[in-house]
Parts: structure tokens; sequence; C-alpha cells
């Protein structure tokens, strides 16, 4: 619900015709390029770089051009796709696309219409985005911050259905999707602290960490609104709520707590802030140095309910304290510059009623929560500028990466730009699972890259508490930090690296440099495996773990996100055991098996 809600014919001024047809084009090139990566498609080729995949029935054909890369990259060219019935071209049309293929792609009677939903979801956020006005690539990446963050135009790029955001109204979108860049202020709640549970890292305490985020005036806004009611400041902690929550969850689904005052809704606070790329997380335009702020959010978005649970936020801020002491004692990581952005506090509303009916893990159990984390900004150097790692991948409406303005920038060569990025981001992954068997998500959206002179000078993780993994079952852990151990088959543990890293971000790097025309595929991976090579040359004491888990091993499992989603598009894995959820589907070619050290 937003105060200045657009006329209905406007909200939707962005769904025209041309707008489709252009958004369902970029849709179907990217599910004929990542469904023919996961093998689900199987292209015939017909001479010249031309290819045709045909529906379930076999009456529907469609042709295109695309280049095959490393890994099984189909790098589809969107103009050249064309669809035919009956000897006749016919338009193309997204969502027919996934009725005609759905057997091929396994889409079952329940799953169908809901991934058909997130399709138009997906089709209707690309209109909304070409309605703005183009910005180059290398206009975008001397940019600020945040103005990267809200102009990335792709999602992630693996998943085809990747801005589904089920829940959202189109006036929620146009107030809370990050591509709208629409000023956010968060509502606060008021929670009896015998239903909430307030945790916070080492050194904080929560009266003087709410006062210096909220501000003496809005703290005593609140505690007036509480004594208005009769009620004492001291029985209750305060807790931020994405608007969307409280108007279309907590207000309905959470009323016998509102009603008897163990939630007390306080109103908005006063800084506004900007939703990342991940929804729930906002970052604070009033106060840039302020922490983020990240939310639970009851709404559907590539195969997950966005909730948060208020039982996995109490060791949040200890996990982070963890991680932190460990990279910054390790002279490793120092060489490399990583640092973590942390999240120091977390709160979270026990509903008794919902955890005496439910089961762990249900959506009802993730309704009320939230966790501040770090800014990057205080942590600037002179001459550095902060962009999310997703946007290297980002190219504008001429088809230049963002990618290639940074290395034309820098003024290095391709190979020596790659390196620095490299040493960054793939070094600290590398030193990560080798000396500690500790692993990240280190995607595109998790990481953010600290620039300077179109230079990368240093990584940043983010997200710590929810995406890390300890994979030694006998390394020693404290007991706040026990949750983040998992059990990991031997044979799948190094696909932490290959998939996430080289197939779920490096196979797109790779392939936009290529097609941008600043270096080859050879110069690309040659590159990667220096890096690897330079690490374990650096590291001799790790000689029997590099031979365990061989990064040069000619070939590695296929581990497929598309068929995670097209299974089940509401929970895609089960958080306890994340290993045993994945697709596995062949194998891909190593790319730096080739440059192995002699």
């Amino acid at each position: 619900m937003t105060s200045a809600a657009p006329a209905p014919a406007d909200s939707v001024a962005h769904l025209t015709p041309e707008r489709w047809a252009h958004a369902s084009r970029l849709l179907v090139r990217k599910a004929l390029a990542e469904f023919s990566h996961e093998r689900l498609l199987t292209p015939d080729p017909l001479g010249d770089d031309r290819y045709a995949v045909r529906s379930d029935d076999g009456a529907t054909e469609y042709r295109f051009a695309a280049r095959r890369h490393a890994l099984d990259h189909w790098q589809v060219f969107a103009e050249s796709i064309t669809r035919h019935r009956d000897g006749a071209e016919i338009p193309l049309d997204a969502l027919e696309f996934f009725i005609e293929l759905r057997g091929a792609l396994g889409l079952s009677a329940e799953i169908l219409p809901v991934y058909l939903e997130e399709i138009s979801s997906t089709l209707s956020g690309t209109a909304y985005k070409l309605t703005k006005t183009p910005v180059t690539a290398a206009a975008l990446s001397r940019s600020g911050f945040q103005a990267i963050e809200t102009g990335m135009t792709e999602g992630h790029p693996c998943f085809v259905a990747n801005n589904g955001r089920l829940g959202f109204g189109i006036d929620e979108y146009r107030a809370y999707a990050p591509e709208a860049a629409t000023p956010v202020r968060m509502i606060w709640l008021a929670a009896r602290r015998d239903h909430a549970t307030f945790t916070a890292g080492a050194g904080l305490d929560y009266e003087s960490f709410v006062r210096e985020e909220l501000g003496e005036a809005t703290v005593d806004r609140f505690a007036a609104r509480l004594a208005g009611l009769g009620l004492d400041l001291a029985d209750y902690y305060f807790i931020p709520v994405h608007p969307w929550q409280w108007w279309n969850k907590l207000s309905v689904t959470f009323s016998a707590e509102v009603a008897q005052q163990r939630l007390v809704c306080l109103g908005e606070g006063d800084d506004t802030y900007l939703a990342q790329q991940s929804i729930r997380t906002f970052f604070n335009t009033s106060d840039p140095s302020k922490h983020y702020v990240k939310t639970a959010l009851s709404v559907i978005n590539m195969g997950f309910m966005r909730g948060l649970s208020a039982a996995y936020m109490e060791a949040t801020p200890a996990i982070n304290d963890w991680l932190a002491h460990l990279i910054a004692s390790d002279d490793t990581f120092g060489a490399t510059g990583l640092t973590i952005i942390r999240e120091r506090a977390a709160i979270g509303y026990h509903h008794r009623q919902y955890e005496a009916a439910t089961a762990k893990g249900s959506p009802y159990l993730k309704m009320l929560a939230a966790l501040w984390r770090e800014s990057p900004v205080p942590s600037l150097a002179p001459g550095e500028r902060l962009a999310t790692m997703a946007s290297l991948l980002h190219t504008d409406h001429d088809g230049r990466s963002f990618a290639s303005a940074l290395i034309a920038e820098s003024g290095l060569e391709p190979a020596n730009w790659l390196r620095h990025y490299l040493h960054a981001y793939l070094t600290p992954l590398l030193h990560s699972f080798y000396k500690y068997d500790l692993v990240f998500m280190p995607h595109g959206e998790n990481v953010i890259l600290a620039v300077e002179d179109g230079v990368v000078t240093r990584a940043i993780f983010k997200d710590i508490a929810e995406e890390i993994c300890v994979m030694d079952p006998d390394a020693v852990l404290p007991p706040a930090v026990e949750r983040v151990r998992a059990e990991v088959p031997e044979d799948m543990k190094l696909l932490s690296l290959f998939t996430d890293v080289f197939d779920c971000f490096f196979r797109f790097l790779g392939a936009t440099l290529v097609t941008d025309g600043v270096l080859d595929e050879e110069t690309f991976w040659r590159a990667v495996a220096e890096c690897v090579a330079d690490y374990q040359q650096a590291h001799p004491e790790l000689a029997d773990k590099f031979k365990q888990y061989d990064m040069f091993a000619p070939e590695f499992a296929l581990s497929c996100l598309n068929r995670l989603q097209l299974r089940n598009n509401k929970q895609m894995v089960d958080l306890q055991d994340p290993a045993g959820a994945l697709q596995l589907v062949g194998t891909l070619a190593n790319p730096i098996a080739r440059y192995a050290p002699a």
C-alpha cells in the first residue's frame, strides 16, 4: 500500500505491445540458452551456428543463432529467434513457449500455472525497465553505488523466472522493486520482550544500538506512543518491518498479537531506504553510513518464500563475529583485501500459536524478523567506489558490458585487469575452501566490489549467516556458530567452487567479454587457471588437499538451478540439506584443466 498510488490505467502504462514483444524475445532467448545448458533442451544444429528446438508435439519450431562457449554456454542472439508452425512464421510468445515445451521442461500440472505467473511477473518487470532512460554501460560504471544497484536490468544470470515476486501488486512493484528506485520508509513495531529475541555482536547493546540507528527524536516519539497506550518502553523491543509485510501479512495474520498489544504499530521511521537486488534488504539513503536493514517478506521469489526465521536470527551476530575474526587474523585474506559486512544485530518475534501449530521451516515462522548489516560506505578509501559484482554481467541497450567499461577505464590489458579482479574475488574463495573447509554463496548479488580507476581493488562479501557453510566434520566451532556446519559428500564439496563460481558467474563473465570483443576465451580461462596455480604455489602446506580436491580436474558435475525451480518453485531446496536437493545432470568439461601446472 502506498500513499500516492497511480491511477489504475497509469499503473500499467509500461505494458505496451512493443515492450511486451521485446521482453518476450529477451526471455525466450534466456530460456533457450539456459535450458539448453541444463540439457532440458537439445537444439538440433542447422549449420552456420544456427539451431532448432521443437515443441513437445513437434508442431512448433524455434530457430535461432548461437555461439557455444566454455562450460557448454549458449550465447543465443535474441534478434535471430523465429517461431514456426505449419510452414509459416508466427510471433514469439513467452508464455506459449513454456506450454509448448512443458513436457521437455518437466513442468507438472501443479507447477505450470504458478511458473507462468512468475514468468508473467518477470516479463512485466522487464517491460518496466524498458521505460527507463537508457544509460550506457560506461556511464553506469562511473555512477554511484545505489545508481548501479537500481540500474541492473537482468537479475540472476541462471534463473529464467528470476523476478517473480509473487505477492506484489503493480502499485507495490512500483513502490518496492529495486529497479523502481522508490524511496521507502520502514514501518516500526514494538514487540513484547517476552515474545521476541534480540541478539547483537560483540560490543553492542540494544539500547544504544537502536538509538544510534533511529535517532533520539524517533525513539522519543515511539516511546510517547507506547506511553499514550499505558505501556512501558522497557517491556518492548523495536522491530523494523517491510511496509508490504505490515499491510498484507502482519496486520491480519498477526492480528491477535496486535489486539493484545504484544505487538504495537509505531508508524514509519524517519530515514529513507532503497531496496537492493535481493528485494527484502534496504540501504539507508538518509545516512549511508548506517546499517542496511533486512526484513521478512512473505513474497515468493526465485524458488523461496523470502521470510526470515526468528529462531534462525538468534545466532546471526555471533556467526558474523566469528567469521570477521577469522578473516582479520589470516594473512592471505589480508593480502587480498577481503572483508565482510557483518550482520551486527538481529531480532525475531515468536508467535506462540504458530510455533505450536507448525513444523520447523514453515513460512508461518518466518513472518516477523529483521537484521541489521553493516554498510560498506565507511570502509571506502580515498578514490574507491562501490559496485555490486552482479554489475559485471550487465549489458546496456547497445549490448556493451559494464565489465568492458571498467576495463576501458582502467587502461590495463584485459588479462591484467582480470588478474586484479581474480586476486580480490577468487583467491579468498580458494583459501576459504582449502584452509578452512569454508564455503560462501558468492554470486553477484552477494559480493560488493571496491573499484578504483576502473580496477577492482578488493571484494566485500555479505549475506553471511544464511549462506556460509563449514564442511569439515571435525572443525572446532564455538557453540553459537555450530549451525553453519553441514555434512556434504566428499565428491560434491568442490562443486561449491565449480558450480557457484565457474558455472554460475565466470561462464557468463567470460562469454560477455568475448562477445564484447575485449578478449578471447583462452585469455579469460588462462587467467583463472593462473590465479588458482598462483594460490597453490603460495601454499605448499596444502598440497595434499589440492590433490584431494583438484581444481584442474578434467570435468565436474553439472548442477542445474532451473531444474530445481521447475520442480518446486515454492521451495527449491531444503535449507537443512542443500546438497541433497541438487539436480546433477552429466558433467561439464573444466575450462582450466588444460592449463594445469606441470
